[in-house]
């Protein structure tokens, strides 16, 4: 059996005994089913792994007992910050899962004129802790070591005006240009990926007064969960790691 990779929310300081999170120490003991003397890799978000046997697992709790600090890194060398409009059901969630699997360092969930996504406070607060899920358990699956962060929920002109020293792209079926004329070398690019209906003229203008490069993919219209990852794959293939 693969050995299981598991997140531990808190920096691993030094080896020796560790208690498992209530959600690792779940899926350990009642998901897998796993036992004393079985291996897991644990990993805390700072870029290093940790073999580890596991030595006690009761009811609530799993102990694990972690033998070496390992140096670890599968971070893309392109810095990508995805600006995603928020879409409905359970898209947004594919796109977070599938943009980590591809290396994206940043996701920021957007809403804009025809954004088909309306929640009260709580609800988004409990959606952004779910999104936080997702990504976790998309690093545990890939082998990342590194955590990206989902940021908080903001409208869409005020996450294109942040200031930002990379490349910004809006993806457009009418531009000009297509990632592969995208000059050379790109080391960050802040990605923008509008709703299911598009951004409104207005909302494409306003990209352009805050130095948004647009870009297509090609000759088809592409739904937005497509279009995210189509194009945060083929950034990968020309600035990082992929192909």
């Amino acid at each position: 059996m693969r050995i299981p990779r598991i997140y531990h929310p808190e920096i691993i300081q030094q080896l020796g005994v560790v208690e498992l999170s209530e959600d690792a120490a779940g899926h350990i003991g009642r998901a897998l089913r796993m036992k004393e003397g079985q291996q897991v890799l644990l990993f805390d978000g700072s870029g290093a792994e940790f073999p580890a046997t596991i030595s006690e697992v009761t009811k609530k709790t799993v102990h694990v007992d972690v033998t070496e600090r390992i140096e670890r890194s599968s971070e893309s060398p392109l810095d990508l910050h995805l600006g995603q409009v928020m879409s409905r059901g359970d898209k947004m969630e594919f796109t977070i899962q599938k943009s980590v699997e591809l290396g994206v360092n940043t996701i920021t969930p957007l809403i804009s004129e025809r954004c088909g996504v309306k929640l009260d406070q709580k609800r988004f607060e409990k959606k952004m802790e779910q999104w936080q899920k997702i990504a976790i358990s998309a690093c545990e699956q890939c082998g990342r070591n590194t955590v990206p962060e989902i940021r908080p929920i903001m409208k869409l002109e005020d996450w294109c005006a942040e200031e930002y020293d990379g490349l910004k792209l809006n993806l457009h079926p009418r531009a000009k240009y297509s990632i592969n004329t995208l000059p050379t070398p790109v080391e960050k690019v802040r990605l923008l990926i509008g709703p299911e209906g598009g951004l409104s003229s207005d909302e494409i203008d306003m990209t352009e007064q805050y130095q948004f490069e647009e870009t297509l993919l090609g000759p088809r219209v592409l739904r937005t969960e497509t279009a995210a990852l189509t194009a945060i794959t083929a950034l990968q293939v020309r600035f990082g790691d992929l192909g």
